[in-house]
């Protein structure tokens, strides 16, 4: 069956910085793909390059941002060009039509206006085959152009070869060893290229001159083209230009660009065919378009050696090393739906991905936290740890690997980081006190949430691995989340140093204490314990009802933090879920705590309205920031009825659910004859059965 045909890859792109309907891009790319390609519109809006509106277009960028909030790395642009080409994208745009443009999962055709050329690519392993018909006779470019930074090109005419290498925003990485490249080989028909046509240019000056190499800030080359219809191929690297070259060989298997393009589309339909479902027109294109955003991220960083081992470059160590490496993921949002899916449907790829993470620990002496490349000081704690928790309960990763992983988690767990970008914030003062104090620390109260939390990750691995005596530290240690509970107001509250609580408390104050949230979406942040998060509200009826309260209260909000809106807020608000914000990942286990306390029907009522209000197939299809597939995720398993609801934990909740006729990995399958809960192992013997 096409399930391409109900994918819109521009779900969620329309996106501003004030507003985020997703904040995705309409990317092109194989599954999990080393290398990615998206429309550049308009670079004035800096990381908000792509809108679906515009009608203007810089390039085609070789992209592999994981999301605007933390930018581009390794990434270039290519446009065609005619008569005077420029290097200024404020130069160089050209008109085209949007509603014309096919951007697919694995194919893109756009006719840009001013050079009079059909652009079409279809994505390799490492790169991409790029298809060009010029329809006038003009002279004619294809320009490769940095998106910022330091750029090298040189064109080889023996083996009609481009080299570039670019910086693009560089990073000193976290160790202030390295800087990570991006090298890439073009290779281009000697028949096709007028070597003594080729210009470079730069982006401060309009002026050009014929060179064959070139290198400095914000310099770009104009490849000319002897011909109307050219069909080039490009591969990547982060390692070398020589290991470039490599990937361009081993990506050269294909006969032509159209056998190339069928692959794809095959290897395309085979993932978002793994779960098959019935329904309405709207729902089959919103369901499979968020198939097809959990398959995007993380990215594939490791390359095959001359004899077709696995190696990476390794930001932290500034060395290439033997391993497979993934990068550009977030996991305080992807922890919560993503990882639980694949050990559902990606069960081929899910170990190595994992093994790449614990790659980054062998190479760096910490697990990632937030990788983009390098590691990343973006959002707090160690969901990592739920990661590597959740696969080790499904029995997905190997034991020696798991000690490996074991000892990167408890180094985080009891020592603090001297790199930001690493372990855990208030490390210390956690182990000390018993949560993380508000005088010392922002964001005290998520940092003490999450160290419970992911404490029970920690002790989930330790029992897996025989360790009783650190199993029992951790699971004591777990409790935490009680000591930071204030019972008059119902609410978690930062408390200072000396255990008193911040005064002038107002459950709708954003930041400050929180992350991204307020009291309200924060305070049923004790997914591993909802038993006893109910014991401190006198039971489960007790947390019923605050449940409810939640969800009746005004979507209110105040800066608080801030001291500006942010635009979590705004969403929040337009939503008017009352204050459970599914807008933002810090929301999404908590309609599903009606099923784990025996109210499914609560579940199914706020499932079906969410759904319908704020999920769509459209240019506006998410409610809030995608990141990195997580929201796609919930919304799939909102679908299958099923949630996730303590990663760490072999569990599912469990509820009726909106669609029909499941089939996963082709096998029917029918959850409705569990209870509210469903383990793994009853999921698993349901699709293998």
């Amino acid at each position: 069956m096409d399930y391409i045909k109900y994918v819109n890859t521009k779900q969620g792109s329309k996106s501003l910085h004030r507003f985020s309907h997703g904040n995705t891009l309409p990317l092109v790319q194989r599954p999990f793909g080393f290398a990615a390609f998206s429309l550049q519109t308009e670079t004035s809006r800096g990381s908000w390059y792509y809108h679906p509106d515009d009608r203007s277009v810089e390039g085609i960028r070789l992209t592999r941002q994981p999301s605007p909030w933390i930018s581009d790395h390794s990434a270039f642009t290519i446009i065609p060009q005619v008569d005077n080409p420029y290097v200024e994208f404020e130069d160089c745009w050209s008109g085209y039509d949007p509603e014309k443009a096919v951007i697919q999962p694995h194919y893109l055709n756009c006719y840009l206006k001013r050079p009079s050329c059909e652009f079409e690519l279809t994505p390799t392993e490492y790169g991409a085959c790029v298809k060009l018909s010029f329809k006038k006779d003009f002279r004619h470019y294809i320009s490769v152009l940095p998106v910022n930074n330091n750029c090298e090109y040189r064109y080889d005419p023996e083996t009609s070869r481009l080299y570039c290498m670019t910086d693009c925003n560089r990073g000193i990485a976290v160790h202030d060893k390295g800087i990570i490249k991006g090298y890439y080989v073009f290779q281009f028909d000697k028949d096709s290229v007028d070597v003594d046509g080729i210009l470079i240019g730069n982006r401060n000056t309009c002026d050009t001159e014929q060179k064959l190499h070139t290198e400095g800030e914000n310099t770009g080359i104009h490849i000319a083209l002897k011909e109307k219809d050219v069909t080039f191929t490009v591969a990547t690297s982060f390692i070398s230009y020589e290991q470039a070259v490599r990937n361009l060989e081993h990506d050269s298997v294909y006969g032509s660009f159209d056998e190339l393009k069928a692959e794809n589309e095959r290897i395309w339909n085979e993932y978002l065919g793994r779960i098959e479902i019935d329904a309405d027109e709207d729902t089959m294109k919103t369901f499979y378009s968020c198939m097809y955003r959990t398959f995007l991220y993380p990215h594939k960083a490791y390359e095959p050696d001359e004899n077709g081992k696995p190696i990476h470059y390794s930001p932290a160590a500034d060395e290439v090393l033997p391993g497979v490496r993934y990068t550009d993921n977030g996991f305080w949002d992807t922890y919560r739906t993503n990882y639980p899916f694949y050990a559902i449907v990606a069960k081929d790829i899910l170990p190595e991905i994992i093994e790449g993470y614990i790659q980054d620990y062998k190479d760096g002496g910490w697990l990632p936290r937030w990788t983009a490349g390098d590691a990343k000081n973006c959002m707090p704690s160690t969901g990592i740890d739920a990661v590597i928790a959740d696969v080790a309960t499904r029995n997905l990763v190997s034991r020696d690997l798991l000690e490996t992983a074991f000892e990167g988690m408890e180094l985080h767990a009891n020592k603090p980081s001297p790199i930001s970008a690493y372990g855990r914030e208030g490390c210390e003062e956690y182990l000390k006190l018993g949560y993380v104090p508000y005088d010392k620390y922002s964001e005290s109260v998520n940092l003490t949430l999450d160290a419970a939390y992911f404490d029970d990750c920690v002790a989930t691995v330790a029992d897996i691995l025989g360790y009783t005596d650190k199993r029992d530290m951790y699971r004591a240690r777990t409790k935490n989340y009680k000591n930071i509970f204030d019972s008059e107001t119902g609410f978690m509250r930062a408390k200072d140093s000396n255990g008193n609580f911040r005064p002038d408390f107002d459950p709708t104050n954003w930041g400050k204490d929180y992350t991204e949230a307020s009291a309200w979406q924060t305070s049923f942040a004790v997914q591993h314990d909802i038993d006893g998060l109910a014991s401190l509200y006198g039971g489960k009826d007790g947390l019923l009802k605050k449940l409810d309260e939640c969800f009746a209260t005004p979507a209110d909000y105040r800066i608080g933090g801030y001291s500006y809106e942010i635009h979590e807020m705004t969403e929040m608000a337009a939503c008017d879920w009352g204050q459970c914000a599914i807008s933002n990942q810090p929301s999404f286990h908590i309609p599903f705590i009606y099923t784990y306390l025996g109210h499914p029907e609560k579940t199914e009522y706020w499932l079906k309205k969410i759904c319908a209000e704020g999920f769509s197939w459209k240019d506006d299809g998410f409610p809030g920031d995608e990141d990195n597939g997580s929201m796609a995720a919930w919304y799939i398993f909102t679908c299958l009825g099923i949630y996730p609801i303590s990663p760490g934990k072999p569990i599912y909740t469990n509820c009726k659910p909106i669609v029909d006729n499941i089939r996963i990995l082709g096998k029917k399958v029918d959850f409705t004859k569990y209870g509210n809960i469903i383990t793994y192992d009853e999921i698993m013997k349901e699709i293998e059965n």
